[in-house]
């Protein structure tokens, strides 16, 4: 289990440090793998429709409902590796 926290962790240090901004479906995959990896399922308030960045960095983590912290954890870890090349 540490061995994948650790992954984890520099997997988020990493991530600030990729030479290529990713576009935008990727960075909502991202942001949603984190919070779910990191808080659970997502159970706060749908941001109101004139939000639209907060409204779809909401829908991207609540499609990740049901997903454990540690499969959330690894998607995150592969994602970013992916992204390293």
């Amino acid at each position: 289990m540490t061995d994948l926290n650790s992954a984890f962790e520099a997997a988020v240090a990493q991530s600030k440090l990729l030479t290529e901004r990713p576009d935008n479906p990727t960075l909502l995959k991202i942001y949603a793998l984190y919070k779910q990896a990191t808080l659970g399922d997502n159970t706060e308030k749908k941001p109101s429709f004139s939000d639209v960045v907060g409204r779809a960095k909401w829908d991207a983590w609540d499609k990740l409902k049901g997903t454990a912290a540690d499969a959330a954890k690894q998607q995150y870890i592969d994602l970013i590796g992916s992204l390293r090349g």
